[in-house]
């Protein structure tokens, strides 16, 4: 179990998050510049922190309070870089060999490791020779010759070409499979974590929010930060009432079929939970069609709802392209989201 707590100001950005991750892998989901990276560093002992406590398995790693920090070499935590940090004068069979602790058995290790990463036919290759599928097992194999008790995982498919990281991501996601350990994996794509991670814990301007499970953030993201991080697309002001909230730029007051926070001030709506329907149905209002976009697999719509003010912004609507195809009116329409769909958010 990792237990973060802390504290680090770098000239006008302040990171102050708190979170515990348990075996398994959590993801620290958000956008650039939000912390993340920061984050893993203080963990690894690359950047201390000004104040706080960090601990792994019940051994102190940081504790300003207690004047404990531990040298990166003290911590047990491997650290998967972006650009994966191998050392460029040493072959992959080296890289890995660095880091084997027990040095009577290293040949051994070395060759294990070299194995269970399909490395053998390039051990003797540099990283310059290394594709970018290599290289990344090759540091990732180092780092588990280390036997950390964690590992941080900084967006380990930053520096891929779209087309290779489907299978690396299968590849990587079995060897994190096998890990016993906390496993810390930094990225800005929810389906990335979606796919790979136990928990999330989104991070927005240096602070950490709740930990939750995936389908927790989907279905009740609870902020708007973390709802976009979601990838909902539809926001507005909104004013709580009795198990309703009114969206004052659209003009329309919504049924939540659920009591609303009082500290709720925006709405959010998923684009392909907005739905056709006919007009007088729970939720339906109408609008004008502003924009049709034909996507890839789908079609976009853009709404402005009836009785707008004149600078709220549009709905999006996300449907299937027969869907758009087959609907007669293409000028004015009714829509709804259902009570269930509404998300109730705070601004942080």
């Amino acid at each position: 179990m990792l237990r973060v707590d802390i504290r680090k100001r770098l000239g006008a950005f302040s990171l102050d998050t708190q979170f515990t991750a348990e075996n398994g892998t959590l993801a620290l989901l958000g956008a650039s510049g939000c912390g993340k990276s920061v984050t893993l560093k203080c963990i690894a002992g690359i950047l201390r922190p000004d104040e706080g406590r960090i601990e792994l398995d019940g051994r102190v790693l940081f504790d300003s309070a207690a004047k404990i920090d531990l040298p990166p070499q003290r911590r047990e935590v491997g650290y998967l870089f972006q650009q994966y940090a191998l050392f460029p004068n040493m072959t992959a069979a080296q890289n890995i060999a660095v880091a084997v602790k027990d040095k009577a058995n290293r040949d051994s290790a070395v060759a294990e490791k070299l194995r269970q990463f399909r490395l053998e036919d390039v051990a003797a290759k540099r990283p310059s020779a290394l594709s970018g599928g290599q290289q990344q097992r090759t540091a990732l194999a180092r780092i588990l010759a280390s036997q950390p008790r964690a590992i941080l995982l900084d967006e380990p498919f930053s520096a891929l070409d779209s087309y290779l990281k489907y299978q690396l991501e299968l590849e990587l996601a079995e060897t994190l499979a096998a890990f016993p350990g906390s496993v810390l994996w930094v990225t800005h794509d929810r389906g990335e974590a979606w796919r790979n991670c136990h928990k999330v814990c989104v991070m927005d301007n240096g602070k950490s929010q709740t930990v939750q499970t995936l389908e927790e953030l989907f279905r009740s993201p609870g902020t708007e930060s973390a709802a976009r991080l979601s990838g909902c697309k539809n926001f507005t002001a909104a004013i709580p009432g009795d198990g309703t909230v009114l969206l004052p730029e659209w003009g329309v007051t919504l049924s939540c079929g659920r009591s609303v926070p009082p500290k709720t001030s925006v709405a959010g709506i998923r684009s392909h939970h907005v739905r056709f329907v006919a007009e007088g149905a729970e939720n339906a209002f109408s609008c004008t069609v502003v924009n049709v976009i034909d996507d890839v697999f789908e079609t976009i719509v853009l709404l402005r709802p009836l009785g707008s003010e004149q600078d709220a912004p549009l709905l999006r609507m996300e449907l299937d392209k027969a869907a758009w195809a087959a609907h007669d009116e293409k000028n004015t329409v009714a829509v709804s989201v259902r009570p269930e769909d509404i998300l109730l958010l705070q601004k942080a």
